[in-house]
């Protein structure tokens, strides 16, 4: 089932929340595996397009609950990481991948240089553009970006649930890995199942790390967020870590949980 976000929504861009009082600006790249009807679901099957390469299944329920818990505003990508993953440079092949694990992606292939640039123009910048807006709209801005992953990866199981990301900056990432190895039985590992090395802190590259603002991107595995109940869950327990982080830190403006 297609999930695009609804509130707020302006071309292929949502912001939620806008006016949240939050310094943490919630971030969903792949939020959506919505595939406009011009590229013909870029010539893949149902099934492929339900998975978990197209999107990151429960990512977005989880960042809404983020938003609301935290009164945090929500910046979420309305397309499919298929047609322009947002969490990417525009000169990141992979940006508009023709391959995704084993599943290749007839749309994306042979791509000219004008075909990739109107969909950096149609897809990326307005995305790019909206956060850099929300963000400086922030006092002390915070960023924290959501995703999913996948419990198997080319035939291989993961054993980590929850991922803590960071490029160079680890400051809120350090709090947050204390945090939780007190609170949870859930195993929580830094920089993976992903890490810096794999291109996926883009956004916290673009948006957090030139201007010195704390960041940090979490992997929630998606078999712990397929139903509402289990992503409900998941948002308590992740602004629950942050609202710590966020106080340990010293982060003006920084409150406990609304809820």
């Amino acid at each position: 089932m297609t999930q695009v976000p609804t509130t707020s929504t302006e071309g292929y861009v949502s912001v939620l929340n806008p006016t949240g009082k939050s310094p943490v600006v919630v971030v969903c790249e792949h939020a959506s595996n919505f595939i406009p009807s011009a590229f013909n679901d870029l010539g893949l099957a149902v099934d492929d397009l339900d998975s978990h390469v197209a999107w990151d299944p429960g990512a977005f329920a989880v960042a809404k609950g983020l938003s609301e818990r935290l009164d945090a505003k929500l910046i979420a990508s309305n397309v499919s990481r298929l047609v322009y993953d947002c969490n990417r440079p525009p000169s990141a092949p992979d940006a508009m991948p023709h391959q995704s694990e084993a599943i290749k992606v007839p749309g994306n292939i042979g791509l000219t240089a004008a075909q990739r640039q109107d969909r950096i123009d149609e897809f990326y910048e307005p995305f790019r553009a909206t956060l850099a807006e929300a963000i400086a709209a922030t006092s002390s801005p915070v960023i924290l970006t959501v995703h999913s992953f996948t419990p198997t990866y080319y035939g291989q199981k993961r054993a980590v649930e929850i991922g803590v990301l960071h490029d160079t900056d680890a400051r809120l990432a350090d709090v947050i890995l204390e945090t939780s190895s007190q609170f949870t039985k859930t195993l929580v590992l830094r920089n993976d199942p992903y890490g810096p090395e794999h291109g996926v802190t883009h956004t916290l590259k673009e948006h957090a790390l030139a201007n010195g603002h704390l960041n940090v991107m979490l992997e929630v595995r998606n078999d712990l967020i397929q139903d509402p109940q289990q992503q409900d869950k998941m948002a308590s327990c992740i602004a629950n870590w942050l609202a710590d982080a966020l106080v340990r830190l010293k982060v003006e403006g920084a409150v406990t949980c609304l809820a």
